[in-house]
């Protein structure tokens, strides 16, 4: 395999992306294996996908996935209450069952006339074994619709990128079949990256005491839920949009309930808010 075909995916403008992650979805694409992404929440699960859509110039499938969504939702579904409805009321020929199955977001994957990116987000939240009733499809990309005796088969295999908080533990056999990748939460020389792409022109000044102050809170072992990236991001609009000076943000923490989203953790640092500069000489 040479260099060329294997390095397809280098980032997008918008997605700073570490070289263990490209190479991960690099060689999820040679192998045509999903990509299982794991992370604390805010660490760019998600628009990982995204990124790797307008990377390529692809399309993306998004398939959310809620504690209810059941495996077979993603390949079909046959909508038996509109065809009894039309063969009380309507002037459809139910005999045709074909227009009452509907695709949904893997089927619509294997159907479309070019490569996608199926984004398959947060498995976790379903039922343990939901992953399990999709290990025959994603190794075969297909599946059968026995209402109208039919098999979809994918016409361009989708690069697939599931994502995990970790919830609950996967199936080994599901895992198997997937690359794996741990997004490990940034250090503060990569999220300096991140921030700039999303602010290039913030002060020095300020972006370095907003880093200070956000991984001293992310250190506060206390804390239920720590400040994540994308609060890290909605906060610093807030003090750019409030005009902070960076030495208050030095002594204190302006617009805390930014960072900070449970009232356990809120209380705890306004508590000590006062010891708050002392405490991260």
């Amino acid at each position: 395999m040479s260099d060329t075909s294997f390095d397809q995916f280098r980032g997008s403008e918008d997605y700073v992306i570490s070289l263990a992650l490209k190479n991960a979805v690099n060689v999820t694409i040679a192998l045509k294996r999903p990509l299982l992404v794991r992370g604390e929440p805010g660490t760019g699960k998600t628009l990982l996908a995204h990124s790797i859509a307008q990377g390529l110039d692809k399309r993306i499938i998004i398939w959310n996935i809620k504690s209810t969504t059941k495996a077979q939702e993603g390949l079909y579904i046959y909508d038996t209450v509109q065809r009894l409805n039309d063969s009380r009321f309507g002037d459809r020929d139910v005999s045709d069952i074909k227009q009452y199955i509907k695709l949904g977001k893997l089927g619509q994957a294997f159907v479309s006339e070019e490569q996608v990116v199926l984004l398959i987000d947060e498995i976790d939240k379903a039922d343990i074994e939901f992953p399990n009733d999709l290990l025959n499809e994603l190794d075969e990309m297909s599946f059968y619709i026995p209402e109208t005796n039919e098999t979809i088969a994918a016409r361009y295999r989708p690069i697939v990128i599931i994502t995990s908080n970790a919830e609950k533990e996967l199936p080994d056999a599901f895992l198997r079949r997937c690359i794996f990748h741990y997004i490990d939460f940034p250090d503060p020389k990569l999220m300096e990256e991140i921030v700039r792409v999303h602010f290039p022109h913030i002060q020095d000044n300020l972006l370095r005491e907003a880093l200070k102050a956000f991984y001293a809170l992310r250190g506060v072992e206390e804390f239920r839920k720590k400040p994540s990236t994308s609060e890290l991001i909605d906060w610093i609009q807030a003090l750019t949009l409030g005009g902070i000076p960076p030495a208050r943000i030095a002594s204190e923490v302006p617009f805390a309930g930014t960072l900070l989203k449970k009232e356990i953790d809120y209380d705890y640092f306004t508590n000590r808010r006062r010891g708050w500069s002392r405490a991260r000489i």
